[in-house]
């Protein structure tokens, strides 16, 4: 586990994770108490039925990107076969104890990295969703912004009988499947110019927009040393989690880091703990 002083600018010392009951008491302990910002990753959606990237067993993934999207039609097919399969069982996923008690906990700020709209839906009131909704679809051609579930219908209706013809696959994170044959697959266009259709989300190779990572900073700037940013399920691969651990870090605010396995920011945590998103989270509020 690693341990250090609250408040206190020191150089990390290399993480030690511990799940012991009485490291994981000492985190909450920390946290009681502290106005918080709460930064979520995917680890906290599983126990609602979606898979993540990077959790223990997870096999390995990789997402497509924003340039392989826009490359051309081949590309677009295999990507929107895929997703309106998988987003046609992510809408219907529930909200679980762990978003509960997010939502419980009130923090100054929630910042998730998730796109399933399941913190919104359990009552969190000030969330930033850092990478977008997937239930949000925008055209790249006049940026329109449309609801997914009327894309949903128009792919239902333009390809009639596909979604029940695939038989079981396997659903996999962000609202997609393991799907190889796509060819087939027609793939709609904006009702309004034309032009190419995206999810409202932050594809890998495309950049959190300015202002939404600025009003995060600004939270994390505003605990000092009687808050704390607590960051649980998320592995902080990607610099988009792992730049506001940092930031908090180098101002001496504490940090707890809570998930299933070693993260890019054990080494700057005041505890990091292997530990349940739910469990947790449930024993904090």
């Amino acid at each position: 586990m690693t341990v250090r002083t609250p408040g206190a600018a020191t150089a990390p010392t290399e993480a030690r994770r511990s799940g012991d009951p009485a490291d994981v008491r000492r985190a909450l302990d920390l946290l009681a108490g502290r106005r918080l910002v709460v930064l979520t990753g995917a680890g906290l959606s599983t126990d609602s039925g979606i898979p993540d990237y990077r959790g223990p067993g997870a096999p390995a993934r990789t997402p497509m990107t924003y340039q392989e999207l826009v490359s051309g039609l081949e590309a677009q097919q295999r990507y929107w076969a895929r997703s309106h399969l998988g987003w046609g069982r992510m809408r219907g996923a529930e909200p679980n104890d762990g978003h509960r008690a997010v939502a419980a906990l009130d923090p100054d700020l929630l910042i998730t990295q998730n796109v399933d709209g399941l913190h919104e839906r359990a009552g969190s009131r000030r969330v930033v969703a850092l990478h977008g909704r997937i239930s949000e679809v925008v055209c790249l051609g006049c940026r329109e912004t449309t609801p997914r579930a009327a894309l949903h219908a128009r792919m239902d209706a333009l390809n009639p009988g596909w979604a029940q013809a695939q038989g079981e696959v396997e659903t996999r994170p962000d609202g997609d499947v393991d799907l190889d044959d796509t060819a087939g697959f027609v793939v709609p266009s904006c009702a309004t110019c034309g032009g190419v259709l995206k999810p409202d989300v932050v594809f890998f190779g495309e950049n959190v927009p300015a202002p939404r990572v600025q009003r995060c900073f600004d939270a994390v700037d505003s605990l000092g040393d009687d808050g704390a940013l607590l960051v649980v399920g998320s592995s902080l691969t990607v610099m988009s989690g792992l730049r506001f651990v940092r930031r908090a870090a180098k101002a001496g605010t504490p940090v707890v880091i809570a998930n299933r396995g070693v993260t890019r920011g054990d080494d700057l945590a005041t505890y990091a703990v292997d530990v349940g998103c739910t469990e947790f989270l449930t024993a904090l509020v």
